[in-house]
């Protein structure tokens, strides 16, 4: 009788186990979207930061705010997807009591933010997805100038790369949230003048940090 219990027990154990998988990959999988928020920081790298100073901050920061997209999929014990995002912030340069505080790009306010990239990702618990992220991003700062009469309209469009780290939680069987940290490093950029021609592209020096919340469904 024992045995018998024993086996049952096991056999019981084994059809679980398959269960809990499904479970797991139909909540972490499949097609998303998401409305994403938080807190965006750009400043001066380090071949360009004035650290004789402590009153020249060399770095702007604002609101982030945006849309994402994404497709995950699972591949045995990991998480994996695709994503791309659309964001945009109001982060910008100013005069702190008199102390115009630049950052190397002069006189600018960030502007949209284009990345696309993948992330890979383990079930930390049966409704928690712990990931590591990386890509490409091409941010966009708009100069801020103008004579009393006439604004300059161009801007700066700038290259590099975004690694990241975040955890996902369900929240129901179609709906989740996110809380991420990431870091942006800028190292190409161009002078985008509309209607005209654009600049040979030139070496920047540009760090970007950002902390975001993101609430999501999937499809």
């Amino acid at each position: 009788m024992k045995k018998f219990a024993l086996i049952l027990a096991s056999g019981a154990a084994l059809v679980a186990v398959p269960a809990f998988a499904q479970e797991v990959d139909s909540t972490f999988t499949g097609p998303r979207v998401e409305g994403i928020i938080g807190y965006d920081v750009s400043k001066a790298g380090s071949s360009v930061d004035n650290d004789t100073s402590k009153s020249d901050d060399e770095s702007i920061d604002g609101l982030l705010y945006g849309i994402g997209a994404g497709f995950d999929f699972a591949m045995g014990g990991v998480v994996l997807g695709v994503e791309g995002e659309y964001t945009d912030s109001t982060a910008k340069t100013g005069f702190d009591n008199g102390d115009f505080e630049g950052f190397g790009f002069g006189n600018v306010k960030a502007g949209r933010d284009l990345y696309v990239g993948g992330r890979v990702g383990f079930i930390a618990a049966p409704k928690t997805l712990v990931y590591a992220k990386a890509g490409y991003t091409n941010a966009r700062y708009d100069v801020l100038a103008s004579d009393g009469q006439t604004e300059l309209k161009s801007n700066f469009d700038t290259d590099g790369y975004r690694l990241g780290a975040g955890v996902e939680q369900a929240i129901s069987e179609n709906t989740f949230a996110k809380i991420e940290y990431r870091y942006s490093k800028y190292s190409k950029g161009e002078i985008d003048v509309p209607n005209g021609a654009d600049s040979d592209r030139f070496d920047i020096d540009l760090d970007r940090h950002q902390v975001v919340a993101s609430v999501g469904l999937r499809f």
